[in-house]
This record gives C-alpha cells, sequence and structure tokens, in this order.
C-alpha cells in the first residue's frame, strides 16, 4: 500500500470501515489498544491523508432515490480548459454522486442517483446544457447487489 501501515492500523482501517460510529473506547477494544495510543493512531492517520473525515451511509431507498444511472461520457475536447469548466459544471449537480475520468472507450464516467426517469431526464438536459459532448449513453442499474463495499485493506 502508498502509505507504510502496520496490521494494527489496518485493523483499525476494517473496524471504521465497517462501522464509523464506533466510540473511541469501543474502537481501541477491538483493536487491542489503550484509548490513548488508539488516538494518537487516529491522528497519525488523519495527519498522513490516510482518513479524510467520516460520513454516514443512507439507504437511498428510504429518500425516494431508487433510480442509480451510469452515465458514460465521451467527448472531442481535452484542452486544460474545457476539462476545468467540465469539471466544475459536472460538481453543481448533486445527483452526481461519483464522477471519474477513465480510459477506454469512453471519457468519464458519472454515477447519479435520483427519483426516478423523470427526475434523470432533468439531470442529463443539465448536462448537456453548458458543455459540448461527443456522446452520452446511460446505463440504468437494476438491482444493487454490493454498494459502498469497504476497500480491501
Amino acid at each position: 500500500m502508498g502509505q507504510n501501515l502496520d496490521h494494527i492500523d489496518t485493523h483499525i482501517l476494517r473496524e471504521l470501515q465497517k462501522d464509523a460510529t464506533l466510540s473511541q473506547r469501543e474502537l481501541a477494544d477491538r483493536v487491542g489498544l489503550s484509548q490513548n495510543a488508539c488516538w494518537r493512531r487516529l491522528k497519525a492517520l488523519n495527519e498522513n491523508g490516510v482518513l479524510i473525515g467520516s460520513t454516514a451511509r443512507i439507504a437511498r431507498e428510504t429518500l425516494g432515490l431508487n433510480l442509480v444511472v451510469f452515465v458514460m461520457l465521451r467527448t472531442r475536447h481535452h484542452s486544460a480548459e474545457w476539462l476545468q469548466a467540465f469539471r466544475r459544471h459536472v460538481l453543481t449537480i448533486p445527483e452526481v454522486v461519483d464522477f471519474h475520468r477513465i480510459g477506454g472507450d469512453y471519457d468519464y464516467q458519472l454515477k447519479v442517483v435520483t427519483q426516478d426517469m423523470a427526475s434523470y431526464d432533468k439531470v442529463y438536459q443539465r448536462l448537456i446544457e453548458k458543455v459540448e459532448l461527443d456522446s452520452v449513453t446511460s446505463y440504468f442499474a437494476m438491482e444493487a447487489i454490493a454498494e459502498g463495499r469497504p476497500l480491501p485493506i
């Protein structure tokens, strides 16, 4: 791995990926450390950029977010100016939850989470309104088999 992590650091990270709401005492108990030693390791993991915050996982369906769309984009533009404008534009669309520049037949992949097809159409219209794209291909998820899995550490 990129960072020099020992087995205790990786154990801490695995436990936090399972449940980031653990108290420091619970986490320390699970990894076999004192609270102070656990706190020092957490502090170091944060300072070294290994831990980059804590978020809550939300059951999207309970909020009516029933449609997941993988959007594949191809462009003819590859200038730094176009890329900067494109990134800024896409990042203003809250339904875009993942955004990657990729290799292969497409240039970018977006993961869009929204309520339904009509809501996705609004996202699509917003996506294409400010930047020129060569092609936009949408793949609609029928079932989430595994989502938000822990990193393999």
